[in-house]
Formats: structure tokens, C-alpha cells, sequence
């Protein structure tokens, strides 16, 4: 009987994404990831990297030290009880800097040249896997090997989707809601055979571990799978996302409308009324005092009192 699998995709779903790793130490495990994968292999499935790294073909890492960025991601994973069956990588690009690797790869996500290796390799039924990833070319990737797909859009990072980007199965916003969307699915009653399909393998080309090559075949098509109702924790993640930009919005005008001629000569015009204030004291403690002065020194207090008022009821918000 063959297994299940989880592909995962690298930068951004279980690491940071700072742009191109090229040392060990840049390696960061995303919230959550650690216990996620614990959740997911407790559900039976291979926990598999599938990851475009053109950067090795840029010139910007080689692949010994690629190796060992993965064995770093691997000990993090492993200090938290995770671990990982295998990590499968693309080094090729057709625009690279490094002519050993400057060529288009049916291992280059969107083609699902990775997926299916690991399918002949490890004897892995795709239509009972999942792919997870933070792009559309992780997507459709996963949808052209025929296995269910879930995107993952950190709020803080989101992605507006582009016409004619393929659709996932579901969206999650982290992993640790990649987890909870998988074990819903486990626990809901599904029609027998659903979304699995026999495909054809093309070639591989590199696989971290193996040398082993797989047959050559014709391009998959995509196939067209209906995006699943959003769950209750993405619903919840929005709205708080929601509630947190209109608060950081009202707090940029509140900052902005703090100063105003208005209210600067609100704030003069009350000085001037403190003095009138003074000078009425004085005048009264004044024997010689004349009952005039202190009208006169009281009406423009009164006077002055009233237009400060008159100014900040100009200044109010309508």
C-alpha cells in the first residue's frame, strides 16, 4: 500500500524569508512550524521538502552549502521533536549566472517534477497528499501532480491573488492553521476516491540523497479543483487583521490632525486670558484701584475666554 505525504515548501511557509539564504545561520523557524509537523505526522504522513533554489544556479550558494542550510533546518526541527523524511530541491534556472545549472527543470515548480520523483521514490499515492505553500507556482505545482493544496498568506505578508492564478483547496494563514484545516479533513466524511487520478512521471533531475532518475513522460495539465469554503480560524485571522489596519488607519489621522492654526491660537488666546486673569487680581488687591480697571480687565478675559472656546468648536471633527 503506498504512503501519503505532506510536500512542504521551504522559504516562508517553515523558514523565514529574508531573500536568498546563503549561510546557515540565517536560518529561522517560522511560529508554530515545529509543532504543526509534529501534529501532521501523527496523522501517518511523509513530511517532504519540495523547494526551488535558484539561487544556487544565480551564483548566490552552492549546493554544499545548501546542504547545509538543510541540515540546520533539520537540527531546528529536530530540538522541538520534528523531523522531516526528505528535502527535495530545483537548483536550475533558465536565466542563471552559473552555466552548470543555467537550463528550465521539470523540477522547477510550477512543473511537479519533484512531487512525482518523490511519488516513484518513496512510493507516495499523490492524490492522498497535500502540497503547502506561499505562491501560486507552489500551487499549481501541486494541482498538476493531483494532489489537494492549501495556501498559506501570512497576514502580515499577504499576497493579493492575480487573475488566473490557480485556485487552492484552502487557505490557511499559518501552519499551525495548515494543521487544523488537515485534521478537520480527516474528521469530515468524504466521498470514496475523491481527487485521486493517475499521472505521468517526466524527468527528474537532482534529488538531495539519491541520484536515481525517473521516466521521461509528457507535460501534466492542470487540473481544476473548487476552492473549499474558508474555515473558522481563517475567518477569525481576517477579521482581527481587518480590525488592526482600520485602528493603525484612525491612529495615522489622529496623528495627523493633532496640530491646527486653529488650536495654536486656541492655546495663544488662553495665555492672554491667564494674564487678563492676573491683572484683575492685581487690580483688586490694589487700594487705589478703580472699579473700571477691573471691569474692563474681567470683559476682556470673558471675551477672550469665549473666543478660545469658539476657536477649538471650529476645530472639532464633523
Amino acid at each position: 500500500m503506498s504512503d501519503k505525504a505532506i510536500f512542504l515548501d521551504r522559504d516562508d511557509t517553515l523558514i523565514e524569508d529574508p531573500g536568498y539564504i546563503s549561510h546557515p545561520d540565517q536560518v529561522r523557524l517560522l511560529d508554530g512550524v515545529a509543532q504543526a509537523l509534529v501534529e501532521l505526522k501523527g496523522l501517518d504522513y511523509k513530511l517532504i521538502v519540495v523547494s526551488n533554489q535558484s539561487g544556487v544556479a544565480q551564483g548566490i550558494v552552492t549546493e554544499k552549502v545548501l546542504d547545509e542550510i538543510h541540515n540546520r533546518l533539520k537540527q531546528l526541527l529536530a530540538e522541538k521533536g520534528a523531523y522531516l523524511d526528505q528535502i527535495y530541491y530545483c537548483p536550475y534556472h533558465p536565466d542563471g549566472a552559473v552555466a552548470k545549472y543555467r537550463k528550465e527543470s521539470d523540477w522547477r515548480k510550477p512543473n511537479p517534477g519533484m512531487l512525482l520523483a518523490a511519488a516513484d521514490e518513496m512510493d507516495i499515492d499523490l492524490g492522498q497528499s497535500w502540497l503547502i505553500g506561499n505562491s501560486s507556482r507552489v500551487i499549481e505545482a501541486g494541482l498538476r501532480a493531483g494532489c489537494k493544496t492549501i495556501l498559506v498568506n501570512h497576514p502580515s505578508r499577504y499576497k493579493r491573488p492575480k487573475p488566473g492564478d490557480p485556485s487552492p483547496d484552502y487557505k490557511a494563514v499559518n501552519m499551525k492553521e495548515v494543521a487544523n484545516i488537515i485534521k478537520k479533513y480527516h474528521r469530515s466524511p468524504r466521498e470514496p476516491g475523491n481527487k485521486t487520478q493517475s499521472v505521468s512521471r517526466p524527468q527528474s533531475n537532482s534529488v538531495l540523497q539519491t541520484d536515481e532518475q525517473t521516466e521521461q513522460s509528457q507535460p501534466i495539465q492542470p487540473q481544476t479543483v473548487p476552492e473549499e469554503e474558508s474555515t473558522g480560524g481563517e475567518r477569525t485571522e481576517r477579521l482581527l487583521s481587518d480590525i488592526l489596519r482600520q485602528l493603525k488607519r484612525m491612529e495615522r489621522a489622529e496623528m495627523f490632525s493633532e496640530f491646527s492654526i486653529m488650536r495654536l491660537m486656541a492655546g495663544i488666546v488662553q495665555i492672554v486670558v491667564l494674564f487678563c486673569l492676573v491683572i484683575i487680581v492685581w487690580l483688586l488687591m490694589d487700594p487705589n484701584r478703580q472699579a473700571s480697571s477691573v471691569f474692563i480687565a474681567l470683559g476682556f478675559a470673558v471675551l477672550l475666554q469665549l473666543m478660545s472656546l469658539t476657536f477649538y468648536i471650529m476645530q472639532r471633527p464633523k
